[in-house]
């Protein structure tokens, strides 16, 4: 299994195990992200992003994961209270063991209705 594949996955795993302290071994201090709502810059702006999606997760199911050494995707299905179903996917660079950037997609409808 190529490294980035591997960090991705375990990222993956502690996120959506709520354990955004783990989650956050694996983001760079200088991440750049790309999400739908906007570039988010920096490993405090990306945790104030992703930590109030993760602590409503009542399932998280992976759908494929992809990756050699420097990038990985992962592909995947979450469900919260609010959304029963709400994929997303996230590809990623990994420099030194941490994701320096993130191309972060989801489907925003299931949000919206």
């Amino acid at each position: 299994m190529g490294k980035a594949k591997r960090v991705a996955l375990e990222y993956f795993a502690a996120w959506t195990g709520k354990d955004m302290d783990r989650a956050m071994e694996f983001v760079a201090d200088d991440i750049v992200c790309d999400a739908p709502a906007g570039r988010i810059e920096g490993a405090a702006a990306y945790r104030a992003f992703l930590e109030p999606f993760a602590g409503t997760l009542t399932a998280a199911t992976m759908i494929a994961a992809f990756g050699d050494d420097e990038t990985a995707l992962v592909m995947y299905d979450t469900a919260s209270p609010r959304v029963a179903s709400a994929p997303g996917a996230e590809c990623v660079t990994v420099v030194d063991g941490r994701i320096t950037y993130s191309r972060f997609l989801f489907d925003r409808l299931p949000f919206a209705r």
